[in-house]
């Protein structure tokens, strides 16, 4: 008989293409028997990077992948891209090892304990039900869209299987697409009827269910303006389109936007960033949300409509079949002056003889080749690379670490993005903090990823903290982060490096894409630290007693 790692390996192999982990005693004995079937397995530095690869993967193919570890210190590496992708909703499973059935350890710690903290439910192997359990923590974690524990027990990972009936082939028992509520979709559509000044905001859950086809229609019927969230962007028809809405947002569209009468969302959470923390909906619009969660995702929503939301779409725009186009989005003139899109220019070079990370930014943009896939890790830099970088469309954008506010996941996902398509042209920006968190992950991320760029904004600092704390008058000390070398780093692990102090320097860049060769060219770019993203100023604006308690 199998062992019972085997028997996870086998059920593992039925269901997913791809498994990124770090090899330890708990997950040895699964990891050496999924070497006997067609998983590909890609050996990342860092458990952390295990979790953040898997996430970053689903973010970009809608398929679930795999990550892996082992008990202890493996696990709880895991934690912090373990809460991400719960708080992102990505369905995820975690194989790690686990203390003995016996009890734990003095080195073990209580491992459910802190899933339960980050709300990552856990599903515990045994022999007689390997198969089963595989199968259950699968199910849950697409069922549910959230990341999953599947935790191996120290003593029973090369104990032998008993669960000989159990087929690790058989199709995997997942609910069906969520019908709309009849009721709320009739209530939705007559609000939807009477707009004078329709917005139809789509945000990536309506990407992942194919809405795309029914929200252009039903755009087009309503005369509807559209917008995204960061992570929905590319699903409208652009003549209509305001773009990202949010801190990331042009001003001018903005404040269109903020002129609707009725605002419909479909797939997207609604969260403090994308609602420019309340600003980007009046008080007397009305706020319809579609979305598969059991209840709105924003005390703001007026109407929710619980379902799949290109079914909901669709009914939406069959009840509306008869409607007239309120005619507001043909009735704007500045679509077709551009006056809605126009942003900083931005400096040659800073008043420090740094790079401005705007103009530096809308450089980057002409030069990169325009099918290129884009990853982020968090940190202030997002405001250059959400402005001034064209074509973040979803499915081709993956920005892991703003669900959990968090640093230092970005080479993991790059390294993510390169399987999941290994031959498009994969660029990663990263902040000078988080890319040296992130650093274990940087032989990954070249080893992996077949053509493309990582680009660092090397401020020496701490961007985000610089630009609130330090203008609250703390001391600046702690976010200081002095000049790192990231082009020796990278050409220390097998990267072509170069050191990015003027936009003249760019041309060897330049000369590198012409060339068509593959491997990754990692952009030190040394950006001065006087320019703040405008959704800082949204985020400052909302810590104002920061001020306040700095001149106690």
């Amino acid at each position: 008989m199998p062992s019972l790692s085997a028997r996870i390996a086998q059920t593992l192999a039925a269901h997913v293409t791809d498994v990124f982990g770090v090899m330890g005693n708990g997950n040895a004995h699964m990891l050496n028997a999924l070497a006997d079937t067609d998983v590909r397995y890609t050996a990342v530095r860092h458990e952390v990077g295990t979790v953040a690869a898997a996430d970053t993967y689903f973010r970009l193919t809608g398929r679930l992948a795999v990550a892996t570890t082992t008990y202890g210190p493996g696990f709880t590496n895991t934690i912090t891209a373990l809460a991400e992708a719960v708080k992102a909703r990505t369905p995820l499973l975690l194989v790690t090892g686990a203390a003995p059935s016996t009890g734990l350890r003095p080195w073990d710690v209580d491992q459910s304990a802190l899933c339960a903290a980050v709300d990552a439910p856990v599903f515990t192997a045994a022999p007689d039900t390997a198969v089963e359990t595989t199968r259950a923590a699968l199910e849950h974690a697409l069922a549910h869209r959230t990341a999953v524990v599947l935790a191996i027990p120290y003593d029973l990972a090369g104990a032998e299987a008993t669960d000989a009936e159990a087929q690790p082939n058989a199709p995997l028992d997942l609910p069906g697409l969520v019908e709309p509520d009849l009721a709320a979709l009739d209530q939705a559509a007559a609000v939807l009827r009477d707009a004078k000044r329709p917005l139809l905001l789509a945000g990536h859950g309506a990407w992942l269910a194919g809405a795309g086809d029914a929200m252009r229609a039903l755009a087009e019927r309503t005369g509807a303006v559209t917008a995204a969230s960061a992570l929905g962007r590319g699903q409208f028809d652009a003549r209509y389109d305001l773009g990202v809405a949010g801190g990331f947002g042009q001003d001018a569209a903005m404040e269109l936007a903020s002129t609707a009468d009725v605002v419909l969302v479909v797939g997207a959470s609604l969260n403090q960033f994308t609602m420019r923390f309340g600003a980007l909906v009046s008080d007397e619009a009305t706020l319809v949300q579609i979305d598969i969660a059991e209840k709105a995702t924003n005390p703001r929503v007026d109407v929710f409509v619980h379902g799949d939301a290109r079914r909901a779409v669709e009914g939406l725009d069959a009840r509306l079949a008869n409607a007239s186009s309120s005619g507001w989005r043909e009735s704007i003139t500045a679509f077709g002056d551009g006056t809605l899109f126009e942003r900083a220019a931005g400096d040659a070079a800073a008043s420090d003889g740094l790079l401005d990370p705007r103009t530096l930014t809308a450089r980057l943009d002409e030069l990169l080749p325009d099918d290129r896939l884009v990853v982020t890790d968090g940190g202030h830099f997002l405001g250059w690379v959400n402005t001034y970088l064209s074509g973040l469309n979803a499915g081709r954008f993956a920005m892991v670490g703003t669900p959990f506010q968090s640093i230092g996941l970005g080479m993991p996902c790059m390294a993510g993005a390169g399987v999941a398509k290994p031959d498009e042209f994969t660029v990663l920006c990263t902040g000078d903090g988080g890319g040296l968190m992130s650093l274990a992950d940087l032989e990954t991320a070249v080893r992996t990823v077949k053509r493309g760029a990582i680009i660092v904004y090397n401020d020496a600092a701490y961007g985000a903290e610089i630009h609130l704390y330090g203008l609250a008058g703390f001391a600046t000390g702690p976010m200081m982060i002095p000049a790192v070398d990231f082009a020796g780093l990278a050409r220390s692990v097998g990267a072509t490096g170069l050191t990015v102090s003027s936009l003249e320097d760019l041309a060897e860049f330049e000369r590198w894409l012409d060339s068509g060769d593959d491997g990754v060219m990692l952009l030190d770019c040394r950006i001065s630290q006087a320019y703040r993203a405008p959704y800082q100023e949204e985020i400052i604006a909302q810590n104002s007693a920061l001020f306040d308690s700095a001149r106690v």
